[in-house]
């Protein structure tokens, strides 16, 4: 067997039991610069890890690209790495006129309207997160003012520019649904199959109603400063879900 996990490149068992999962490279590196004694494990292809710790806990942070099967192998490799809880920092397009650029939306559940996990799973399995990791979020996100934050379903897709198909947008706005990305159906389906706990925390960065793929700009200082609000969320999450919530 090779001493290393094949395209994530990195140990089997050697991280912690709580990373921290993100699309970008390069938000990784500004989520472990957040962490104390961060140290850069392995970068290849999209897949960027660092380990740390915050007030003691130690945890991990990697990148898993843009799309949900890219994704979903980057979740299952890391779950062989020894993570047994993995939180999403993300971003998304909002699907509520009521949820402004820089609002952050803690997903409660995800539509599987990606294509990956139809492959490990009938459509019928619901994509879920973790009650416990959601209540940490929930309460982490209580403890600033600055972003305002909903919980609620999101849509996960894998097309990011509509052709000659409409997106199904506006159908899961009216459904209820808050928020548009691509990776956390996977996220939480394989998780929820090689019983693992999951959760997401996602900065909104753009109106997906009606959506105008040609107008959206992510690169804004208001979203930037959510991001950072978010990945300080998600690291008070974990503190919490492992008994530093009085610090």
């Amino acid at each position: 067997m090779s001493e290393h996990l094949p395209i994530i490149k990195i140990p089997p068992d050697s991280l912690p039991p709580d990373v921290l999962v993100c699309g970008d490279p390069f938000r990784a590196e500004l989520i472990a610069g957040m962490l104390d004694e961060a140290e850069e494990r392995a970068w290849n292809r999209e897949y960027r890890i660092f380990t740390g710790s915050s007030r003691g806990v130690p945890l991990a942070v990697c990148s898993h690209g843009v799309g949900a099967a890219g994704a979903a192998v980057c979740f299952e490799l890391l779950i062989r790495a020894g993570a047994r809880r993995l939180i999403r920092v993300g971003t998304a397009g909002s699907l509520s006129r009521e949820i402004r650029d820089g609002a952050l939306v803690i997903a409660t559940g995800a539509v599987r309207e990606e294509g990956v996990t139809r492959q490990l799973v009938p459509l019928s399995y619901p994509a879920v997160a973790d009650m416990g990791v959601t209540r940490a979020l929930q309460k982490a996100a209580a403890e600033q003012r600055e972003f305002p934050v909903q919980s609620g379903i999101v849509l996960t897709l894998d097309a990011f520019f509509p052709a000659l198909l409409d997106l199904p947008n506006n159908l899961m706005a009216k459904a209820g649904a808050v928020a548009v990305e691509m990776e956390c159906a996977a996220l939480l389906v394989v998780a929820s199959l090689r019983g693992v706990q999951a959760g997401a925390i996602l900065a909104i960065d753009g109106m997906a109603i009606d959506f105008d793929a040609d107008a959206y700009n992510p690169h804004r200082d208001l979203v930037a400063r959510a991001i950072e609000a978010e990945a300080g969320i998600a690291i008070r999450a974990v503190e919490i879900l492992n008994g530093r919530e009085g610090l």
